[in-house]
């Protein structure tokens, strides 16, 4: 999916997304997903974000 922002724009979030440690991508799905949940609107069948980066260790035994 194409999507056609305001060079400013797209800077000012790729700059958000690197404070809260996603992607670009990841920071308009996140955004879209809220204002969407917001609004009433966000699909009950939509899964969760999954986690991203390294799994989680196992418990040592």
């Amino acid at each position: 999916m194409l999507l056609r922002l305001d060079p400013a724009v797209h800077d000012a979030l790729a700059r958000w997304a690197s404070d809260e440690l996603r992607s670009a991508n990841a920071q308009i799905e996140f955004l879209l997903r809220r204002a969407l949940a917001e609004a009433g609107r966000l699909p009950t069948a939509a899964s969760p974000i999954p986690r991203r980066g390294r799994p989680p260790k196992p418990p040592a035994e």
